[in-house]
């Protein structure tokens, strides 16, 4: 499949990937030199294979309240989002995504694309005991608008009447109006907004940000920025056969109110009381060679773990990791690289935010 966007990816030289049934750009030449462009200045992704599902109906809430692990009654004026897990009876992770609210009984939900079909045939089989209505939103083309120079330079762009609500938009809100759905969110651990809109407008939105000085960044930039920022990848970092509780995302289930019976629960309520569940951290190699994805990882007393993303950080000139590692408080540990060991740092994600270093030199 193509985006509305694929002709212009073509104009500006991008190299075509698949990825999740897409043709997308990987880069436009340089990688790090996009990845730089959002950490320093600003670039704009075209994610126009996200999936958007719109959920309405008088009984939304209380079928978003059950399906996800997050509770959307958090959500507590129209423009409001959040982030949450959406889980299977065993608590395994079938995607994350965020929700937003647009008004009573109406939400918007963006998941990821190499889950669709998956998520939505989970999410219909679910709303069958529920007064609501699951819409795929395929006419929706899907921009993300990163870096410190965005919050200043995205609203002029805009239509008058979203100017003013787009520049006050606090993280995780949203606004809406003219044809755009804009939130400021994103997936770059930058300031940043991720705007949705009709696909046959998309070409014009696109063309005015890279006049404006905004670069075209792909998905190799994308990566490296949400691994700096400690952002799980899905299929990656997590799964069906991981839980938030061992994903770094034990602060995504809303365990209160006890009464709100969310899918997962109770096998989320059992794992939360075992000391031996596994954690997620952070690795940093300073020197030897690169982290990569699947990289086996060792402890003093020979229990072993695995680095789930792992990668070189433009940002940082060093390599880094998320990993999955038995319980403890381990602050030093050894990734085995071409057979030898090389010793890692254990450290709490995310290593970069706001352009700025989160571990110790």
């Amino acid at each position: 499949m193509q985006t509305p966007l694929h002709a212009r990816h073509l104009a500006l030289g991008g190299k075509l990937v698949p990825f999740a049934g897409w043709e997308m750009p990987l880069h436009y030449g340089s990688q790090v030199e996009e990845h730089h462009a959002v950490r320093r200045h600003w670039g704009v992704f075209d994610v126009s294979h996200m999936t958007v599902v719109d959920v309405e109906g008088d009984a939304a809430s209380a079928y978003l309240r059950q399906l996800l692990a997050n509770d959307v009654a958090r959500l507590d004026a129209p423009g409001r989002a959040l982030y949450s897990c959406m889980l299977n009876a065993d608590g395994g992770i079938l995607d994350d995504l965020i929700v937003y609210l647009r008004g009573p009984g109406r939400y918007r939900i963006v998941v990821n694309a190499a889950t669709r079909d998956q998520d939505l045939a989970w999410m219909e089989a679910r709303a069958a005991d529920f007064a609501v209505e699951v819409t795929e939103r395929i006419d929706l083309a899907m921009l993300a608008v990163q870096g410190p120079e965005a919050a200043a330079r995205l609203p002029g762009l805009l239509p008058d009447a979203l100017r003013a609500p787009v520049a006050a938009l606090p993280p995780f809100h949203a606004a809406e109006g003219s044809g755009l759905f804009v939130g400021r969110t994103g997936y770059t651990g930058e300031d940043g907004f991720e705007l949705l809109l009709p696909g046959t407008d998309a070409s014009a939105l696109w063309d005015a940000l890279i006049e404006a000085g905004a670069r075209p960044c792909g998905l190799g930039a994308r990566d490296t920025l949400r691994l700096e920022a400690g952002m799980n990848l899905y299929g990656t970092d997590m799964d069906a056969a991981t839980t938030p509780l061992e994903s770094g995302l034990g602060w995504t289930v809303a365990w209160e109110p006890a009464a709100r019976d969310f899918i997962g629960r109770a096998a989320l309520t059992a794992q939360r009381a075992d000391p031996q569940r596994p954690r997620f951290v952070g690795l940093v190699l300073r020197q030897g060679g690169v982290l990569r994805n699947g990289t086996e990882v060792r402890l003093a007393d020979g229990r072993r773990g695995r680095v789930t993303s792992g990668s070189f950080s433009p940002t940082l000139g060093l390599s880094i990791a998320l990993a999955r590692l038995p319980a403890g408080d381990e602050r030093t540990a050894e990734a085995i690289l071409r057979g030898k060991p090389h010793p890692v740092e254990v450290v709490k994600p995310p290593f970069v935010r706001h352009g700025q270093a989160c571990i110790a030199a």
